[in-house]
């Protein structure tokens, strides 16, 4: 057959040919006992085997046969799944780029080598004439030209929106045959710059409608709602195809029938007494049906008001806030693929772990996918298909501020802007949990925008608008002032709390624009709510400033909350390695050019969905309800749900403990805490002294949908007194000491020691025999770097950190004690620390170690300090009082508690797919690492940090895939007088200065037993 081609996709004048107007997402079916099943005789699926041709370019595409189109061979074609993207079935590659345009930035053309897939499908039609038949692509990546029985139906880009074609004339008794060319590139594709990996394809569900002649075309479901909410007005206005009569039909939740209503055209109008509203707390819904006699249109709808009052977001007279995640379609073998089973698994797990809010980053999803958030209770922000954030590097390296919104105000993309806000609305209009429509993301701003946001403030005034973009303009463009008049929202990303908390970062912080009254110029003194669009980036280990940032959304009512980027590490799946390791590729790992390594491996769940430590983090610190100490034995606890009453969703229970054994503990009555409220409860007498704890746990009082009764939603640990930690004195008893010019040999009955004085540190500790050390000591003062260090670690190397070199200056002995002075630098580099360290050294062969360091100022922080210890491979028990037993951090601890653990070496290990940084421990008090028969074990009377690994730093620093890791054959226990926090600033600020290992002076003072 041969298909006459065409050449819109380089001309943005022409962004959709032969489609359908937009219209509301819905499925129709034969009659009201069918729209029950679910089950629509009016749908048919398109999903399947399609015959599949792929092409290097369009030019090679078209030129089998130009003068009469292109022509294909149906038999010679391969075979390809419908959905699915092609680069998973060995067709092109995946590319992973952020920011920078895959192709030259020279709009509206794209490459010549433009690859392109065609896919022929068939379908039987038996009487053509009985129906009017709407054929529906709901993704295609990036564009597609469309032929029925050889005949040229249409054209059509936005690769996350639907595209409807009515082809009820192009259709034939009997066998139809339908052709698709898609596309990899067009001139959409300077507006889909999101950061992604890049792939191709028919990747959403394709259907067929068979439709009456005469059918509701399109409806939008509206309410309102009197002062107090006792009152509910529904009106679903309607768009008709042909004459026809409408019935409409209201049940309550609960399956009442509480309206009826007939119109041929006009709007129908329910008016209901005490109506149950939704919210993402308590999603209830009504089931409107829509009836036309011989068709049946179910719709949800669930009745919900939102708006700004001074600052602050109401739902329903509640003021709200966002507890949110931004969320890619991604799966490491489907790629942007993802069926209603794979979403379902994503909501259950933001539900298990405290999440309420959804950014739809950065285009809509699935149709079917706001449904499910409607169903379930999330808020969801829904975003447009829209970034051109290549415009920002489109003149080399670096983002240029000026270029950065020239897609924004460039005429040739006004309709297209335009066109996309209007897909995201009309497709999504009817869903209740779309709260906010975003314009796009990263895009700058100018005339197309405003342009796009006024429409959709016209068309549905109901919901919030959103666009963080906003103060990216040309601010030099001579007599622009931009119009922000339509946002309702003040949305930035990556803002630091505090400007003394990011020096580096030009973003203004979240306290200059709350102390300046909730605007800027920009907005022209309206008072906006705050929201962080993208905040506390999940990057590999972290985010480490979770809490920090919880802390300033909880006390400023003006501050809505925020949106963790984001939800899922993208991936691709690469099958195992001979020992059974999954392989997981990221961004340089399929061959392309530009790409940015692994900058897509920065979610909150590992490809797979298993939860990184930073989920485990980010759910203890958005929990429902939080405990704090008035005084004794009495607590307060503040329900910071806001639309149910602590005692009607958790049970409550504690646990108290010191030094690190439980006391005792217990269920307790929740008491009634409204949203928002406060109540008191009161222990028995609690101790004091020693390290003692109060932990209030709170569970899921009843079943879910994603969880049991007795489900764990969060705990509050208290700290009821930190005295310091008990520590035995030393052995009285005489000791042997050698000492040399190179060396100092202290031993006694059960133990060898050798202490090399060039180093200042011990070389070999045998104990009864053993050799403890299979390598001798080492000063610690770098880590292998974590995602969120890639900027600071690049000070850290130019310092020298991972390089020390120690210069001994002197060891002095006084009976059984060495007191060495040292000082800490790298070749060609100053010394940047001076440590003083005394050593003593009892007759049972334990070691006191007290260190005092000094800091050269003008050098970075420090990632650490301490030492490093290299055991036997057998060594590979741990125990430890510590905050376990997820790792932990200065900053990054909340989903840990202040206990004793016993782990393997091995099950410590945290395996993100990017070695970096894993596994330390803060708040130690003790460590003991044990072969079965000996022991070794560091305690200090103050907290420190440790880490113990089968990795040493330099294999995680040096490999790029977890699965390329080599074991050291040694277990590698490292005590440190501290780590610095992990942060955020992969995107985010700087780690804040809390949280830096940045004293000019400090000491350390800890005992090294073996037993």
């Amino acid at each position: 057959m041969n298909l006459k081609p065409h050449h819109f996709h380089e001309d943005p004048q022409v962004l959709h040919v032969g489609t359908c107007p937009n219209r509301s997402y819905y499925i129709p079916y034969a009659g009201e006992k069918e729209a029950e099943s679910g089950c629509s005789s009016r749908v048919i699926s398109l999903n399947g085997t399609w015959a599949f041709q792929y092409f290097n370019s369009y030019k090679e595409a078209i030129s089998t046969t130009p003068e009469d189109g292109m022509a294909y061979v149906e038999e010679d074609m391969d075979q390809i799944p419908v959905p699915s993207c092609w680069e998973n079935h060995g067709y092109g590659r995946h590319m992973y780029t952020n920011v920078r345009y895959p192709f030259p930035c020279d709009p509206p053309y794209v490459p010549e080598e433009n690859p392109c897939g065609l896919y022929v499908r068939h379908i039987d039609v038996a009487d053509p004439a009985a129906y009017s038949w709407f054929l529906n692509f709901e993704g295609v990546d990036s564009c597609f030209y469309l032929w029925v029985n050889g005949e040229f139906v249409g054209y059509s880009q936005v690769s996350h929106s639907t595209s409807e074609f009515d082809i009820s004339s192009y259709l034939t008794a009997g066998d139809n045959t339908l052709a698709v060319l898609v596309l990899k590139w067009c001139d959409g594709s300077y507006l889909e710059d999101q950061d992604k990996l890049r792939m191709s394809g028919i990747y959403r569900d394709v259907y067929l409608f068979a439709r009456p002649k005469e059918h509701i075309r399109d409806y939008f479901v509206k309410e309102s709602f009197n002062d107090d909410f006792t009152q509910a007005t529904v009106t679903v206005e309607l768009e008709l195809s042909g004459a026809c009569s409408v019935t409409g039909t209201l049940y309550a939740p609960g399956g009442e029938k509480v309206g009826e209503a007939s119109s041929t055209g006009e709007p129908l109008v329910f008016q209901l007494e005490n109506p149950l509203l939704w919210n993402a707390e308590q999603p209830n819904q009504y089931d409107l049906v829509l009836s036309t006699g011989d068709e049946v249109i179910p719709q949800k709808v669930g009745l919900r008001k939102i708006w700004v009052d001074d600052g602050v977001v109401y739902l329903n007279g509640v003021a709200i806030k966002f507890r949110g995640v931004n969320r890619h379609d991604s799966d490491p073998v489907t790629g942007f693929t993802i069926s209603r089973e794979q979403a379902l698994k994503d909501l259950c797990l933001m539900k298990r772990h405290n999440v309420n809010a959804i950014r739809t980053s950065h285009y809509p999803n699935a149709p079917w996918f706001v449904q499910l958030c409607s169903e379930y209770g999330f808020y969801v922000i829904g975003e447009a298909d829209m970034e051109s954030h290549g415009m920002a590097t489109k003149m080399g390296p670096g983002h240029d501020r000026n270029h950065y919104p020239d897609a924004a105000d460039d005429p040739q993309f006004m309709e297209a802007i335009v066109d996309r806000s209007q897909r995201n609305v009309m497709r999504d209009k009817n869903a209740a949990s779309v709260v906010v429509w975003s314009l796009g993301n990263e895009s700058g701003y100018g005339e197309n925008f405003e342009a796009a946001g006024r429409w959709v403030k016209a068309y549905d005034p109901s919901r919030l608008l959103h666009y963080e973009n906003s103060y990216m303009y040309h601010k030099d463009r001579e007599g622009y002032t931009p119009d922000v008049s339509m946002i309702d929202l003040y949305s930035r990303m990556y803002s630091p709390i505090n400007p003394a908390a990011d020096a580096w970062h030009s973003k203004s912080s979240i306290e200059e624009f709350f102390a300046n009254g909730q605007t800027d110029e920009d907005f022209k003194g309206r008072k906006m709510p705050y929201v962080l669009c993208e905040y506390i980036h999940a990057m590999g280990n972290g985010p480490g400033d979770a809490e920090d940032y919880q802390q300033e959304i909880m006390n400023r009512p003006g501050f809505v909350g925020g949106f963790v980027w984001e939800w899922c590490d993208h991936a691709v799946y690469g099958g195992t390695t001979p020992d059974n390791r999954p392989i997981y590729r990221y961004g340089g790992d399929f061959g392309e050019f530009p790409h940015d390594a692994n900058f897509c491996m920065d979610g909150l769940v590992y490809p797979d969905r298993t939860p990184h430590t930073g989920l485990l983090e980010f759910k203890n610190v958005i929990r429902p309800v939080r405990a704090t100490l008035l005084s004794g034995s009495t607590f307060k606890l503040h329900n910071y749900l806001d639309f149910t009453n602590a005692a009607d969703y958790l049970t409550l229970s504690y646990e108290v403990m010191q030094d690190g054994e439980t006391l005792f503990g217990g269920q307790l009555e929740m008491p009634s805490i409204a949203p928002h409220g406060e109540a008191e409860i009161t222990l028995p007498e609690l101790p004091q002294g020693g390290i003692a704890t109060v932990t209030f746990f709170y569970a899921a009082k009843e079943d879910g949908p994603f969880f049991k009764a007795g489900y764990a939603l969060g705990f509050d640990e208290i700290i009821l007194s930190e005295e310091p930690f008990f520590l035995d004195a030393p052995a009285e008893g005489a000791v042997t000491v050698e000492a040399g010019p190179d060396q100092v040999v202290f031993s006694g009955p059960a133990f060898r020691y050798v202490f090399d004085n060039t180093t200042g540190l011990f070389s070999e500790m045998v104990y009864k025999n053993r050799n403890l050390l299979t390598r001798p000591m080492e000063w610690n003062t770098y880590r292998a770097p974590a995602d969120n260090d890639r900027y600071i670690s690049t000070k850290w190397r130019e310092a020298g950190y991972d390089r020390p070199t120690v210069r001994v200056y002197s060891v002095e002995q006084e009976g059984n004690t060495l007191t060495a002075h040292l000082g800490i630098a790298a070749i060609t580099i100053a010394k940047f620390v001076d440590v003083k360290a005394v050593w003593t050294v009892d007759c049972q062969g334990r070691v006191d170690v007290k260190l005092h360091g000094q800091r050269d100022m003008e050098f970075p922080f420090l990632p650490r300090f301490g030492i490093r210890m290299f055991l036997p491979k057998a060594f590979g028990e741990v125990e430890y009082f510590a905050y376990g037993p997820y790792e932990s951090y200065i900053d990054k601890h909340r989903a840990s508690r202040l206990g004793v653990y016993a782990q393997t070496v091995d099950s410590m290990h945290e395996d993100y797919i990017k070695p970096q940084e894993n596994s330390s421990h803060a708040g130690c008090r003790y460590v003991t690492v044990s072969d079965g028969a000996y022991a070794l074990t560091a305690a200090s009377e103050t907290p420190f940090s440790f880490n113990v690994s089968p990795y040493t730093q330099e294999e995680l620093a040096s490999k790029a895939h977890n699965y390329e890791l080599e074991k050291c054959g040694e277990t590698v226990l490292c005590v440190d007088y501290k780590m610095s926090g992990v942060g955020s600033n992969s995107c985010g600020p700087l780690l804040m200065p809390q949280y830096q290992l940045n004293e000019e002076t400090f000491d350390f003072a800890f005992t090294l037993t073996v037993e």
